[in-house]
């Protein structure tokens, strides 16, 4: 398994998820004081959405599959049946007529901007450039793995063996996330009418 590091948002997502534990702790600590029973629960809804947008995406790649999960499911892609990647702001594989995207590798705007005015392209100008090299090597990887289990499977770019394994693409939904989502929330609205 070969898992590739997250281009943004861990910081972000740690510095939230101390937040959100602050805000639960001293919502807990003077509860006699006032403070409501709301922002306790906001505050784990605040951390839940946090630990889903930022730190819970990911991707890897697994023998057989590309793996990629996001905030609310887990899509599994056979690597044979990827047909290209491409990394702009987010990186986009297609598979068969489907796009499979995910926020986890990605150039910001910002690196972007920066290769177009290094490379003398308009900003308007659709391709990123090599802005940063991980973003590049995670794309070159991906797309080499894919070239690499076709070449050991024996199939071809385009064949029916490669549209057979573009229909065996597996979406997961991520139950425990929803599950403590739809409880959060639903406590939440308890306490608005009861309070």
């Amino acid at each position: 398994m070969e898992r590739f590091t997250p281009t943004s948002g861990r910081v972000s997502g740690i510095v939230g998820l101390i937040t959100a534990g602050v805000v639960l702790v001293v919502a807990v600590v003077d509860w006699d004081a006032g403070t409501p029973l709301g922002v306790a629960i906001l505050s784990l809804l605040g951390a839940l959405l946090v630990w889903s947008a930022l730190l819970r995406p990911a991707v890897w790649v697994t023998s057989r599959d590309l793996v990629l999960r996001g905030m609310f499911s887990t899509t599994r892609v056979p690597l044979a049946a990827i047909d290209s990647v491409i990394v702009t702001q987010v990186l986009a594989v297609k598979v068969g007529e489907h796009r499979y995207v995910s926020p986890v590798i990605g150039y910001t705007v910002r690196q972007t901007m920066k290769a177009k005015v290094r490379e003398g392209q308009s900003p308007t100008s659709s391709s990123p450039g090599p802005a940063a090299d991980h973003q590049a090597f995670v794309e070159a990887r991906i797309a080499h793995m894919a070239q690499d289990t076709r070449d050991r499977l024996g199939i071809r770019k385009g064949s029916p063996e490669q549209q057979a394994l573009a229909a065996q693409v597996r979406r997961t939904c991520a139950v425990p996330e929803l599950a403590a989502g739809a409880v959060v929330v639903l406590a939440f609205l308890v306490w608005l009418v009861v309070g």
